[in-house]
């Protein structure tokens, strides 16, 4: 009998961080870390699980946006889907009907990623290999496959793409036993929330490069004074040699970024993190031009492989940061890594948020073992929360991620944490605050 998909399933799932202001910024003071959860599932038993981030309320939004692709996907065969990924991928972002919500950004584009990475978690899961270890392990011709092409050819062919990935093959099995030993470089962000006390804003800074970390990064963008006050506590906290990366969350106009920026450059900002609108590629043109040395950074809110191209052609970044769950899943993560190779870019993801630091792990390691061959100035982003929910959650060893070794993408959550969380009807949500704290 054929196997068959029988189901997406959905569920809405919060974290009060706000009681704490974990998450805390200038453009987000007190979310509640959230996740749209999708569950696809066979007519075999088996799963695949995959998540689209929010920060609270609107998560019901993601998860009905979820729900309309599901009838896409329903009942084909799992072999005829797994086996043509790139052209589910099409299926799901080209939906004439659907597409008129988008077209490729948004609710329903970040919907169609979580359907996607799901399957590629189930595949995945079929295959017994993280998701890192499936994609390098897969030939140039079956990667350029499943990346969407349209737009990008005025950047990046498919020809160009089979070159940069045969190129990185010799090196393939060196580099993945390299992974394998030492991990992935990563930098944290735990220490940098705008909510924090000064207290806890130095204690964690210091645990930080005591714990192996050479790059923090702190919010920035709601105050001036109190920013170039932490910017000093925080630099006197980790010293001259560690990197501190700063990140407005888009707070700033072009004009306005240009000028705060300038007081706080005597701290050695190492990146300034979405300065203003993260559609606004000249604005981040013009500020990278003002401001350098500091870098410019941004990715977390770009829609599409087709505004990362943008980015790269205006020569407005000096890092790229992807995100596992705001584009169309790994397919279009694989685009983007590609041009960020094609234009030289080194990619540092943005993580944290509920299951993000499990899934976007794979990227990188897949772009160091399969794709640009490096991890010099590449870090991921870490923060220190809500790992435990995860049946795969992250290791950190010395400042750097491990490899995960078990299959999957790694957003598969504990049944009693989606329980437990889920919103509105969840013990931690209907328990009084103080119980529930």
């Amino acid at each position: 009998m054929t196997e068959l998909i029988t189901d997406v399933q959905t569920y809405d799932i919060r974290f009060p961080t706000s009681r704490h202001l974990d998450g805390s910024d200038a453009m987000n003071p007190e979310p509640d870390y959230s996740a749209a959860y999708v569950v696809v599932r066979t007519s075999e038993g088996q799963e695949g699980h995959a998540l689209a981030f929010t920060v609270g309320r609107g998560n019901e939004i993601e998860v009905a946006a979820i729900d309309s692709l599901a009838a896409l996907v329903t009942g084909l065969p799992v072999a005829e889907v797994l086996g043509d990924l790139g052209g589910v991928s099409r299926r799901l972002t080209g939906d004439s009907q659907l597409r008129w919500l988008g077209p490729e950004k948004g609710v329903i584009h970040m919907a169609a990623g979580a359907v996607l990475n799901a399957l590629w978690d189930l595949r995945a899961r079929r295959e017994g290999k993280p998701l890192w270890r499936l994609l390098s392990e897969l030939t140039p011709e079956q990667l350029v496959d499943v990346v969407d092409f349209r737009y990008l050819e005025d950047a990046l062919t498919r020809e160009e793409a089979l070159d940069i990935l045969r190129r990185a093959e010799p090196g393939r099995a060196e580099r993945r036993e390299r992974l394998l030993a030492e991990g992935y470089p990563a930098y944290t962000t735990t220490p940098g929330w705008l909510g924090y006390t000064d207290e806890k804003l130095v204690r964690l800074a210091k645990e930080a490069v005591a714990d192996g970390f050479t790059q923090i990064k702190l919010k920035v963008g709601a105050d001036l004074a109190g920013d170039v006050h932490r910017m000093r506590l925080a630099r006197q906290a980790v010293g001259p040699g560690i990197r501190i990366a700063i990140d407005a969350n888009q707070a700033w106009g072009v004009r306005q970024a240009v000028e705060w920026l300038a007081p706080l450059a005597e701290f050695d900002p190492y990146w300034i993190e979405e300065p203003t609108s993260p559609d606004d590629v000249l604005g981040h043109a013009a500020i990278r031009e003002k401001v350098a040395p500091i870098k410019v950074a941004t990715g977390e809110h770009t829609h599409n492989r087709v505004m990362f191209k943008q980015l790269l052609q205006a020569g407005a970044i000096d890092i790229l940061q992807l995100d596992a769950a705001r584009v169309g899943g790994v397919n279009e993560n694989i685009a983007i890594l590609l041009l960020a190779a094609k234009f030289g870019v080194p990619v540092c993801p943005h993580a944290g948020g509920v299951g993000l630091c499990e899934m976007v792990q794979h990227f990188s390691m897949f772009d160091y073992v399969a794709v640009s061959g490096s991890t010099e100035d590449r870090v991921i982003e870490y923060v220190d929360h809500l790992h435990e929910h995860f049946t795969d959650p992250v290791v950190i060893r010395d400042g750097n991620y491990l490899a995960p070794a078990e299959p999957g993408i790694g957003a598969r959550m504990h049944p009693k944490s989606i329980a437990d969380y889920g919103y509105p009807d969840g013990p931690e949500w209907t328990a009084p605050v103080a119980e529930a704290v």
